[in-house]
């Protein structure tokens, strides 16, 4: 079944319309109609060719809510009208040791794991179209329920993706009460990690560079917040902390944050730099038993525990709605950090 799309033909052409096709149901699929979809930075990245393996046309979006149209004979989960989700992927082996634990984005089949957009992961096969287009047609296994109210579904849509990966890594290094736990930068992820991290019960510090934005992560959840370009301030801090959360995407100073954790204790990385961090000090790892760790997405099972978790207490993004004709412009501004935090595409403007 055809459907209009947003793709860019090229590293270099702006995003336009096109019509694309979608698959019919099969026995264990779900048609959605794609209500909104979030605007993730790796969507830029991808639609300029910045990371290997890019393919054209690419219609990007991993971050879609949506109602269930159609259904297959053979699903369980979802009935028409559901509202629903798709995070960052719609298939995996589904047999591997992460697969069997419910860790498919880890998955060590011989592809690795199908992105929404994009294709496998090793670049196989066909590609597929993500949801800056009006459907989409996703095995159930890869669905996720949605039971936010419905005016704020638009908010929701980025936790498919910025919220999942934050949440993953704070839920499996333990953050909650009686743990002092920091999110390095106040962005798409990190306005995620703060209220993730608060809600959960941990004692929550921010980290920024700038002043500006101190209020505005206090607002979002965080106890304490510091600037990091001022060393008395980070000092304040040293061997302190259970987990750091880092969600900064520009390559840094590691060490800096390794020094702020106790004896123990893990910072964790979810932003891909495009060229790599500077070296970290391996003795500063040494003499505490610090880690550095990293983590990627999650889990259809922990994405829905997330999902549930964020119903039950009203938590959404913060995102500004936009239309589907701008999204060069929110590119543009995606650059220059101008949102807070989170572009959703409203797509009945398609």
């Amino acid at each position: 079944m055809k459907t209009k799309a947003f793709a860019a033909q090229s590293a270099t052409s702006p995003l336009a319309p096109i019509m694309i096709e979608r698959a019919q149901p099969g026995a264990k699929d779900v048609a959605i109609e794609i209500l909104y979809c979030g605007v993730c930075h790796s969507d830029l990245h991808a639609a300029r060719g910045e990371w290997p393996g890019m393919r054209y046309p690419m219609v990007p979006g991993h971050e879609i809510v949506g109602r269930v149209t159609a259904i297959g004979d053979a699903v369980s989960k979802f009935k028409v009208g559901d509202t629903v989700g798709v995070g960052c992927m719609v298939g995996s082996c589904r047999h591997c040791f992460s697969c069997d634990d419910g860790l498919e984005q880890y998955c060590e089949g011989p592809h690795g794991f199908l992105q929404t957009y994009n294709g496998w992961l090793d670049g196989s096969g066909e590609t597929t179209y993500g949801g800056y287009s009006g459907a989409v047609t996703v095995d159930e296994h890869f669905a996720l329920k949605i039971s936010h109210d419905a005016a704020d579904l638009a908010a929701t849509a980025p936790l498919l993706c910025a919220g999942i990966t934050t949440w993953s890594p704070l839920r499996h290094w333990q953050a909650g009460p009686g743990k002092k736990v920091g999110i390095v930068g106040i962005g798409g992820l990190g306005h995620m990690g703060v209220k993730l991290a608060h809600a959960l019960g941990a004692h929550v510090v921010a980290f920024t560079t700038s002043a500006s934005k101190i209020q505005a992560a206090h607002d979002l959840g965080a106890d304490e917040v510091v600037v990091s370009r001022n060393p008395e301030d980070m000092k304040a801090h040293a061997r302190s902390f259970d987990f750091i959360l880092n969600t900064v995407a520009a390559p840094h100073d590691l060490d800096a944050f390794t020094a702020l954790l106790k004896r123990d204790g893990a910072m964790t990385l979810v932003g891909v730099p495009s060229s790599p961090h500077p070296s970290p000090a391996v003795a500063n790892l040494i003499f505490g038993r610090r880690s550095i760790g990293g983590s990627l997405i999650g889990g259809i099972a922990e994405t829905q525990e997330m999902l549930d978790f964020c119903a039950a207490r009203g938590i959404t993004a913060d995102v500004e709605m936009i239309a589907m004709g701008d999204i060069e412009t929110a590119f543009a501004r995606m650059l220059k950090s101008d949102v807070k935090y989170r572009f959703v595409i409203d797509m009945a403007t398609l």
